[in-house]
């Protein structure tokens, strides 16, 4: 229940982030910047008596049903959660607080549009879900067509781009478009970031009290390994375990406690898979 809360709150977070960028950085520069929302703010060029939220509202409903008929009910309730949740948001923006545009050059809206939106979407994306619109698109295309997820998402966000180009002119454009290009591989970098873990090999004389530390308090797991010293040819223990960041720093204070001529070294890992992280794909 604690962790439904937290994840739940993390999602408002990010949605709120996202809802930031569009109404604050996209929309009133006219940058439509891919997505529901990038086709809102190019409707509401030509229909200026509606608004970016209530035109992502009704969007994202108009497409979770033909998402049920087309691909199935395959949406999460946080997707659902996340989704309406954004398009009210952007609603009640535009309805109470008649958003400006916070700078209005393109270079700066474009920079600080994408990093916001891309921190919100990645909060989003890591609880396994999804602010909807153009992804349902992309998996509706992806059913039937040969072009993956990613592919289909890009061909999408890439249409709405061009009709704001047709819109606003080329400038707004090519902005626009570095949005959507910058947006991906930023999010993808946030994500592995948030979610890169430490690996840590460790040789001491007092092995089994670090490894019991590792098992006992931090309910991890670790290998010893056989190892032999150069020098001494003398057999040694080595210790392997793969931690977060916090526990790593609880495992080198216990080190520097219990044996100050520990040695241990200590690298970053982008992904891990199998018993206490992520699951193994295939099982």
């Amino acid at each position: 229940m604690k962790e439904n809360i937290k994840e739940y709150l993390i999602i408002t977070l990010g949605v709120i982030l996202v809802a930031v960028a569009i109404e604050y950085f996209y929309a009133p520069n006219n940058l439509a910047a891919g997505g529901v929302s990038g086709l809102a703010v190019v409707i509401t060029h030509y229909v200026p008596s509606l608004n970016v939220g209530g035109i992502t509202l009704f969007a994202n409903i108009f497409l979770f049903i033909l998402a049920f008929i087309l691909v199935g009910g395959d949406f999460g309730f946080k997707t659902i959660y996340a989704s309406f949740g954004l398009s009210i948001l952007l609603w009640f923006i535009d309805k109470f607080l008649s958003p400006q545009a916070l700078t209005t050059d393109l270079l700066l809206a474009s920079i600080f549009g994408t990093i916001i939106t891309a921190v919100g979407l990645a909060m989003i994306f890591n609880i396994n879900a999804s602010t909807g619109g153009t992804d349902i698109l992309a998996k509706i295309l992806n059913k039937y067509t040969n072009f993956n997820i990613g592919i289909s998402l890009l061909c999408v966000d890439f249409i709405v781009t061009l009709m704001g180009a047709l819109t606003f002119g080329a400038d707004k454009g090519f902005y626009a478009l570095l949005c959507v290009l910058f947006n991906g591989p930023l999010i993808d970098r946030l994500i592995a970031w948030v979610n890169q873990k430490k690996q840590i090999t460790i040789i001491s004389k007092k092995h089994k009290e670090i490894a019991d530390f590792i098992i006992n308090e931090l309910k991890r797991g670790c290998t010893s390994l056989y190892g032999k010293d150069a020098c001494s040819e003398k057999d040694r223990d080595v210790i392997y375990s793969i931690l977060t960041k916090k526990e790593i720093e609880k495992v080198k204070e216990y080190i520097e406690n219990v044996d100050e001529e520990a040695f241990f070294t200590i690298g970053a890992i982008d992904e891990v898979q199998g018993k206490g992280f992520l699951k193994v794909s295939g099982l």
